[in-house]
């Protein structure tokens, strides 16, 4: 006997499918519009390989340095209680919320070579901007804050029980990290990687002031819409598409976010439980937590005998 849907369900697929069909309108539509004769003349052009190389090794680049810097930062944010710290959280949504423009106008002001950091940096003969190193300070900037909130959502996510039963055993915060925390978090954390990635190699407007030369390939796809318009344009649009697939297809086929949906899924949970030993359903061990895990290992635990 089959089951009519709910109500709710057809409702939530209605409106979940106007956006859906609102998103991938223009990228069915591009397909149409592309004179594909032109695309072999725009793909062999010299400046179209170099900007595809341009955009991919510092997009990596900056990668690394934001999950290297941004996800510390996140488990300071969901697991250590300092003066400020909504505050910091605060800050670090910053850059999301100016337009990147502006963000580009504001790094050029400090890393400029008449501002402070760029004079500075003028003095070693390194310059800053209309450099690689420009593209990776604007890319970083604009980028950032997906890994740290990711990062501050997964970590805050994990059990803190599982924390405590740690360090029980003797281990030491560091410990506990490489050992519990971030194997839990990690899906959400590769969530956030992920998401600043992409967002790195598509960046446009930042990148547009701190460094237009060597162009990447949203700046070069801006220099050709200035100047041959769309037809110039809508090859590279195209390309930067299939980068951006891609990379996502090459990122799920590596296995590196298994799971988008949830930042810590229960199967990890689950087995962190029984390496640590704890059973919900037999509360003999009642684990009193301080938050945070105290340094050196050290924990209040309280030992009840069952009744």
């Amino acid at each position: 006997m089959s089951r009519r849907p709910e109500t709710g369900i057809l409702i939530l697929a209605f409106l979940g499918g106007l956006l859906l069909v609102y998103l991938t309108l223009p990228l069915v539509y591009l397909f149409f519009q592309i004179d594909w004769h032109e695309l072999n003349t725009i793909f062999a052009d010299p400046r179209t390989a170099r900007a595809v190389k341009v955009s991919l090794v510092t997009s990596v680049i900056a990668t690394a340095i934001m999950a290297t810097l941004g996800v510390p930062l996140g488990y300071l944010l969901a697991r250590i209680p300092f003066p400020g710290r909504r505050f910091v959280i605060g800050l670090v949504f910053v850059p999301m919320m100016l337009p990147p423009l502006v963000g580009g106008i504001l790094l050029l002001v400090l890393y400029g070579p008449y501002g402070a950091i760029g004079m500075l940096s003028e003095e070693f003969g390194v310059g800053l901007v209309n450099s690689l190193a420009g593209i990776v300070l604007a890319q970083v900037f604009v980028a950032s804050p997906y890994i740290v909130i990711a990062s501050l959502s997964a970590f805050g996510a994990v059990d803190v029980t599982l924390e405590h039963a740690a360090a029980t055993l003797g281990d030491y915060r560091w410990q506990i990290i490489r050992r519990v925390s971030l194997p839990l978090a990690w899906p959400g954390i590769a969530a956030g990687i992920t998401l600043a990635w992409v967002r790195t190699l598509g960046e446009f407007g930042a990148t547009l002031v701190m460094a237009y030369h060597p162009n990447t390939l949203p700046v070069f796809l801006w220099v050709q819409l200035t100047g041959e318009g769309l037809r110039g344009a809508l090859p590279l649009a195209l390309l930067l598409l299939v980068i951006g697939a891609g990379s996502m297809a090459m990122v799920y086929r590596l296995g590196l976010v298994p799971d988008l949906g949830a930042g810590v899924p229960s199967e990890s949970r689950q087995q962190a439980q029984e390496r640590f030993g704890i059973n919900r359903r037999a509360p003999g061990l009642a684990i009193k937590a301080l938050q945070p895990v105290p340094h050196e290992g050290e924990i209040d635990v309280a030992i009840d005998q069952p009744e």
